[in-house]
């Protein structure tokens, strides 16, 4: 079971009435659409890190291009001369 804590949030009355009516046509409280936002933030956050540790996982091992560490050419090759 999830527990939860209250939390004390001061915003204009203008915003406030505004999510309100966002809340209302999503048929919930502005507790649970603020909850859903945060939600997607911390998920949006949780997969980009992951993404960047297994890219950075990638670029640490390096890539196997056959070359099995030795440059078989030279700057006259590469450049036709």
């Amino acid at each position: 079971m999830n527990k939860t804590q209250n939390i004390t949030l001061s915003l204009s009355k203008d915003l406030l009435q505004k999510i309100k009516h966002i809340a209302i046509d999503k048929q919930t409280s502005v507790s649970g659409l603020l909850t859903q936002v945060l939600e997607e933030i911390v998920k949006k956050e949780d997969l980009y890190e992951k993404a960047r540790l297994h890219h950075i996982n990638i670029l640490e091992r390096g890539f196997d291009l056959g070359t099995e560490g030795k440059i078989g050419w030279n700057r006259d090759d590469l450049h036709g001369r």
